[in-house]
């Protein structure tokens, strides 16, 4: 397995040239965040990323989390690195300083997830489940709450988990049956949870699970659904950690990938029922683990830019150094390196052009984040959340469904050595191929986006994004390097653009509409990553005419684009096509049929 190196020059193209952080710098939160400080923040967190974590990747492949009747046993390794982790301050890096947190923008945080979850996703996992809770907790939770349990998560002594699926539910929340009975000032909690990651481990002193249940009196469906707080070990007034809870890890998952990472089947109860206590107000449960599950969704998207861009370094390199054949169409029959062959080439350059399209739209969301929950007036948050809510979950379908992809890719480039486990290359995709499942499938995702981010809204987010997308297009080709990108960008939006009015036309009929979802999700993806890239070129080649900086950084940007425009957005026009006229096709054959 190849060494990871930090893409600290991309991220910095985007944070400071593209995305701009003289735009986040306006918001009063982060004026001090400065250009050296970034620079210093994405080197310092590429050298643990790929120092401390990535030798530990494959290592927890090859050895898995290990269950015992006590509990669970990290991978050897994950413990120190962990404990280096937090000593360093990372885990805090984008919370509350109210809390103990750093408070840095979401922006530079989310291109620093993405060295972690590049690095070793399985041990990137803990502090991502970690930040969901910490911040549910942050926007849900009791000032008793919050000061009894957010300063230690958010240090890292603590860690947090998710508790939402059991066996008979799956995504299906309203079939949540765990119980919560009340108990003077606290509840007795009762059921099983399933695929809860680190659900257990002994990384930490103690883990903090936030579990859906239901009371008494609850009604049934989601809308009775409330949300407890549940400690591993409870916790004294004065913070100090009391007796062991009623909740135990019964087993952990066997699973295709992440090995590293402890999945865990978690039995509240056998004891008489572990002691929660309510977040917020009873029945509003499922409304609060939405605030964790969207950030979980963008953390999932960052996570599939990570583990594309190991999987595409890996092959990159194995492409530089495996020697087989003679160059195509040359008088020399001396043999060459296979990164000179036309379709390793075109495999290579689909990965490169995806990742960074993609990495790109996670800068764009991790921005608009910060101005929704930061900016100081209130239509400009307003309109930064439009973008979140529609972003959110393009971010986590289109990036992992990418990941699996590029990963398989990487498989391809190496050969038949892709296919050996000793060369890491297939630990990529089987580590990629969770990405577009967990925190709800890429179908999930595509049904939020067609039905709560455009029907509900009447496509008024969408419709902005277009408009933005066409004025920038005009602007783009006026400029001779990058007319052709241009051009490109303009035919792929148009084809977004018929498939969101088909949509609105056919609302009354949502079988068919939805029918269509998930290529709907991938054109979005598709023509929004273009649109991204097409940005990345623009300011590349006014770079070149101006001569400043890296003149060969910068031809590569156009180059990507071009790649990009030509051979990813001409793929808007079938998909637009599947969608508008695929559809009455998916539902032709019964069920009595497959």
């Amino acid at each position: 397995m190849s060494d990871y190196h930090a893409p600290v020059k991309d991220m910095q193209f985007l944070i400071k040239e593209v995305i701009g952080l003289q735009e986040v710098n306006t918001i009063p939160a982060f004026a001090e965040v400065s250009a050296d400080l970034v620079d210093q923040i994405l080197e310092e967190a590429g050298k643990f990323a790929g120092g401390v974590l990535a030798p530990l990747n494959r290592v927890g492949d090859k050895t898995g989390a290990k269950w015992h009747e006590h509990g669970v046993t990290t991978v050897p390794g994950f413990k120190e690195a962990y404990r280096q982790f937090v000593e360093a301050g990372w885990n805090g890096l984008a919370s509350e300083p109210e809390f103990g947190g750093q408070g840095l923008p979401s922006l530079l945080a989310c291109c620093v997830d993405e060295m972690w979850h590049a690095s070793n996703m399985s041990f990137a996992l803990c502090p991502l489940l970690t930040r969901g809770a910490t911040e549910a907790l942050v926007l849900c939770g009791s000032a008793e709450l919050k000061q009894k349990y957010l300063h230690k998560m958010i240090a890292g002594q603590w860690t947090g988990t998710m508790n939402l699926t059991e066996p008979q539910a799956g995504s299906d929340l309203a079939a949540v049956r765990a119980k919560a009975v009340p108990e003077g000032s606290h509840y007795r909690i009762t059921g099983q949870k399933i695929f809860i990651t680190y659900g257990e481990h002994d990384m930490a002193e103690n883990i903090i699970h936030l579990v859906l249940a239901r009371t008494p009196t609850a009604p049934e469906g989601v809308k009775g659904i409330s949300l407890f707080v549940v400690p591993k070990f409870l916790v004294n007034d004065d913070g100090s950690l009391g007796e062991r809870n009623d909740v135990r890890c019964v087993s952990i998952e066997h699973k295709l990938g992440i090995h590293g990472s402890p999945t865990a089947v978690l039995a509240y109860g056998d004891k008489g029922g572990a002691i929660g206590h309510l977040v917020g107000e009873e029945n509003r449960g499922l409304e609060y683990m939405f605030v964790m599950m969207n950030l979980a969704r963008f953390a999932v998207g960052v996570e599939g830019v990570g583990i594309a861009d190991r999987a595409y370094q890996q092959a990159r390199d194995y492409a530089r150094e495996r020697v087989q054949g003679t160059d195509i169409g040359g008088s020399s029959k001396q043999r060459v390196t296979i990164v000179h062959h036309p379709d390793v080439r075109r495999m290579l350059m689909t990965m490169k052009s995806g990742i960074e399209a993609a990495r790109a739209l996670m800068c764009l969301e991790g921005a608009k984040l910060d101005q929704a929950l930061h900016h100081p007036d209130a239509n400009a948050r307003k309109a930064a959340q439009a973008w979140v809510e529609l972003l959110t979950p393009v971010v986590k379908g289109w990036s992992t469904e990418l990941a699996v992809e590029i990963a398989s890719l990487g498989v391809q480039v190496h050969g038949g050595m892709g296919f050996i486990e000793e060369t890491g290359a297939a630990q990529h995709l089987r580590d990629a191929r969770i990405t577009t499942i967990y925190e709800g499938t890429t179908g999930i995702q595509a049904l939020d986006l067609m039905g709560r981010k455009l029907l509900r809204d009447g496509a008024q987010a969408m419709t902005t994004a277009l408009q933005q997308i066409a004025a920038d297009t005009a602007r783009i080709a006026q400029v001779d390097a990058t007319k052709a990108i241009a051009a490109a960008l303009g035919a792929a939006a148009k084809s977004l653009e018929q498939a969101t009015r088909w949509i609105m036309q056919n609302a009354a009929q949502p079988k068919l509409v939805f029918a269509g979802a998930v290529p709907y999700l991938k054109l979005v993806g598709t023509v929004f990553g273009g649109w991204m890239l097409a940005r990345s070129a623009e300011i590349a080649a006014a770079q070149l005419t101006a001569k400043q900086g890296d003149a060969a950084f910068y031809q590569s940007k156009i180059a990507t684009a071009n790649f990009y425009a030509q051979n990813a957005l001409p793929q808007a026009a079938a998909l637009a096509h599947s969608v508008m006229h695929g559809a009455a096709a998916v539902m032709e054959l019964d069920a009595a049929g497959f």
